[in-house]
């Protein structure tokens, strides 16, 4: 549960997640710069890969008055930082990011985002949603969200990516694909600046790619399974977020498997878009931590 600030208040909620070598001191060294810019820590998570010349992670919330913040980030670069090599981030809880989402014909996934964050589960503002089709127009906009179109043809891809990043560049925190079906290139998400979340309907790296709910079937597995993911550019492969799982039978078909598939689906992804957007995923050598 995030802590909330009271209305009007003069202090603000604050969230800093950083990286570094692990060391001694480095928890004196955060605690004793909050403590000195009269702040006070409210919520704590770290974790170490080895206490001895491992890797050290951290994500910490604080309470601290409003008129510190101008002057915090710099302040904290040079007190504390630089001297422990962290890689890290600030982020008041106040200023809520700004997400985009990008679909296909599958609705699954796009309209439960939508509904979550009608109902206040999603701590951003989602700017629009972008598909490659127009099917699902009506329903998104009922929930009051700009609808972009732009079509893709794999004769003018190069085109249409362009034109999405008009849209997007510059303009969202966090890009959500639910079940777009189109692989984004490698141009597309460097010039993007921007995270990029991905539900693929399977357990990976089992069945990477296309079809994998046929290919589950063909291999008569009994657990299917979704994942969310970072996207990179190698298809499927980026670090993963969140994954869960249901038991089937040989007595479901490819269509129960792919109805069966999409309640995992909507759960793996919305935990995903959450955590990222509460500031508790890290990403380290291909994998991540998660808060």
């Amino acid at each position: 549960m995030q802590p909330q600030e009271a209305p009007g208040a003069e202090h603000a909620i604050v969230r800093l997640v950083g990286t570094c070598p692990d060391r001694p001191g480095i928890v004196a060294a955060v605690s004793r710069f909050l403590a000195e810019a009269g702040a006070n820590v409210v919520e704590l998570d770290q974790h170490s890969t080895d206490p001895r010349g491992g890797q050290y992670f951290m994500r910490l919330a604080f309470d601290v008055e409003r008129r510190r913040l101008p002057t915090l980030e710099q302040d904290f670069e040079h007190a504390v930082a630089r001297h422990f090599d962290l890689d890290w981030w600030i982020w008041p809880v106040e200023r809520r990011k700004r997400m985009a989402i990008l679909c296909s014909r599958p609705d699954h996934c796009v309209l439960d985002l939508l509904w979550r964050h009608a109902n206040g589960e999603l701590d951003a503002d989602v700017a629009l949603v972008l598909s490659n089709h127009e099917d699902l127009r009506d329903r998104v906009q009922a929930f009051g969200v700009p609808y972009v179109h732009v079509p893709v043809f794999r004769e003018s891809k190069a085109e249409a990516e362009q034109a999405m990043l008009d849209q997007l560049r510059d303009e969202v925190d966090l890009v959500v694909l639910a079940r777009y079906m189109q692989v984004l290139s490698g141009d597309f998400l460097e010039r993007l600046q921007a995270p990029v979340i991905n539900i693929h309907h399977s357990f990976l790296p089992a069945f990477a790619g296309a079809d994998p709910y046929r290919r589950a079937h063909d291999r008569g597995v009994k657990i299917i399974g979704a994942t969310a993911h970072y996207v990179t550019e190698e298809l499927d492969a980026g670090p993963i977020i969140e994954q869960d799982v249901v038991r089937v039978s040989h007595r479901d078909d490819v269509a129960a498997l792919q109805r069966i598939g999409k309640d995992v689906e909507r759960v793996v992804l919305a935990r995903a878009v959450a955590r990222h957007l509460d500031d508790r995923v890290l990403v380290h050598d291909g994998r991540t931590i998660v808060f």
